[in-house]
């Protein structure tokens, strides 16, 4: 079973602790901070994570804290317990998007549900995150003819305006499309557009231009074949 993470930032030490034990007892992996500065020197590299963070705190806020983990390219989760917090606050704590936001005093259950939500959520990131990195590398492992035809299967072309536009058969342009699809790892055209508009490699320069058969010459070149892998 794949281990969980919790962090508790809560500047009373009795609750604190008691929520330190609440989630100990459910077999999460906790660590404790009486303040947010102590918990952002500190900054866990574990996942899946969770955040529960009071909203008043001495020196920074737990506003204040989530702001912080946004700025610095941190999705971590986020659950808010308060007491006191005023509408202001909550309305700007809301619109950062927390898992839950749970008014002092709340049930355990409470507590362990909004808990189980941030950790899947966090689980989910996890694996797009990883998706994301090796569709990046794999861009590299693409031909320049092949790479050509994945930017005509991104702007919506068919198995036939591909054949057009490269100048080959059906079969070499089905060829083609099963090829990138294969060494992308994606399985379907919106999975595909989706890692493409978030990839984070620069895009190498193809060799040949793509044009449609309709602007070149009355001669067609011969079909091709796919390059080697």
């Amino acid at each position: 079973m794949q281990s969980c993470y919790v962090n508790v930032i809560e500047d009373d030490e009795s609750l604190r602790n008691s929520i330190h034990d609440l989630l100990v007892f459910a077999n999460y992996h906790v660590r404790s901070w009486p303040d947010a500065e102590s918990f952002l020197n500190n900054l866990p590299q574990t996942a899946p994570t969770v955040v529960i963070t009071d909203m008043s705190l001495p020196g920074l806020s737990g506003l204040e804290l989530h702001l912080q983990l946004i700025a610095q390219g941190r999705q971590i989760p986020v659950i808010y317990i308060s007491g006191e917090s005023n509408r202001k606050q909550t309305i700007e704590a809301m619109k950062l998007g927390p898992v839950d936001f749970l008014a002092k005093p709340f049930a355990r259950e409470d507590l362990l549900r909004a808990v189980a939500i941030g950790i899947e959520k966090d689980r989910v990131q996890m694996r797009e995150i990883i998706e994301q990195a090796r569709f990046n590398e794999s861009l590299q492992h693409l031909s320049p003819r092949e790479r050509q035809v994945m930017q005509l299967l991104l702007q919506g072309f068919n198995n036939a305006e591909i054949m057009e536009a490269m100048h080959v058969s059906l079969p070499t342009a089905k060829q083609y499309k099963s090829t990138i699809m294969r060494k992308l790892q994606v399985r379907s055209l919106s999975q595909l557009m989706k890692l493409n508009a978030h990839k984070q490699v620069p895009e190498r320069q193809s060799q040949e231009p793509v044009t449609l058969a309709s602007e070149t010459a009355s001669t067609s070149s011969p079909p091709q074949t796919p390059s080697p892998a």
